[in-house]
């Protein structure tokens, strides 16, 4: 899942002498980036409650719990690492400067410490009390977000968010996978949406970011092949979006109700696109990156009232 979706930067200040000690737990807290992780979770959530036919048993919701805890635990040491990796850049961009890996806070010492702690208890609670296959397919995202997004894609390539999106793409399937024990086809279609869904909603960022990204040295999009071309490449994504969220109900893992959401909502992320696409403005880019995140929740959401609507 895109590292985007939180734009705020949260105060860490507090008086040193009235509680050093929760300045630090809010600085820790603040590298595992709690507004992702938020949407990370619900994702898998909602793959975990889709994977099962009908209301979860007793087991079947301790399964799910220890799968949440699991899943939030390994994103959070993903985001501590990228937080590590990305000190340099952070501390050069407006949008991550208040981190506190950029502003010296926390040692790398620390940081990496912290992050292979919350690798480890997650590794060990999916293994433990999910499965096996969970705990890998959680391994891999972290390595595929961490490592292969963070210090391979994202300082080479301009389509660092295209490829690296499959690895922000899998909490559905990690969820899937933590109920069912197995990668289904239906879980895979979840992934897609994501998959799809990741360079509309990260491009329409890094256009009215575009200066930060520049400054950073980054290869985005806006930087290498300039505005007009990536608000094209919005407007194309957003109609692929479109399409690929049918494929739950032409599949026939979804009913009406989703249909209706998918389309609606589709045409609503489309329209914003199309709007960009036309005349360009920063506050509209914003629009569109705030709808993008709405969007996401509530093709979600849609899905998953249609499968209890249904049952």
């Amino acid at each position: 899942m895109s590292e985007s979706v939180s734009t705020s930067s949260p105060s860490l200040s507090l008086p040193a002498e009235r509680a050093p000690w929760l300045i630090k737990l809010r600085q820790f807290n603040a590298l595992t980036k709690p507004r992702v992780i938020q949407l990370i979770v619900f994702c898998a959530v909602i793959g975990m409650l889709l994977a099962v036919p009908g209301v979860p048993s007793q087991a079947e919701a301790l399964k799910a719990l220890a799968a949440c805890i699991g899943i939030w635990l390994v994103a959070g040491a993903a985001a501590a690492f990228n937080c590590l990796i990305e000190q340099g850049i952070d501390a050069r961009m407006k949008r991550t400067a208040w981190r506190p890996t950029a502003r010296g806070e926390l040692t790398r010492t620390q940081t990496l410490t912290f992050s292979m702690l919350l690798c480890g208890m997650g590794m060990f609670i999916l293994g433990m009390w999910v499965n096996p296959l969970t705990m890998w397919l959680t391994l891999g995202t972290f390595v595929g977000y961490a490592v292969i997004y963070t210090v391979v894609l994202k300082p080479l390539t301009p389509q660092n968010i295209v490829i690296g999106g499959a690895s922000g793409a899998m909490p559905p399937v990690l969820g899937w996978a933590a109920m069912r024990g197995a990668v289904e086809p239906e879980a895979l279609m979840l992934c897609l949406i994501i998959f799809l869904w990741t360079p509309p909603h990260f491009w329409a960022l890094a256009l009215y970011r575009v200066e930060d990204y520049a400054r950073a040295g980054l290869p985005m999009l806006p930087v290498t092949h300039g505005n007009a071309f990536t608000r094209l490449h919005v407007l194309l994504y957003t109609v692929i979006l479109l399409a690929g969220s049918l494929l739950p109900f032409i599949h026939g893992m979804s009913g009406l109700i989703y249909l209706g959401s998918a389309l609606g909502l589709g045409l609503a992320f489309l329209a914003y696109a199309f709007k960009l696409w036309l005349k360009y403005s920063d506050e509209l880019a914003r629009k569109t990156f705030r709808f993008s995140i709405i969007y996401l929740m509530l093709m979600f959401a849609a899905l998953l009232v249609d499968h209890y609507w249904t049952i």
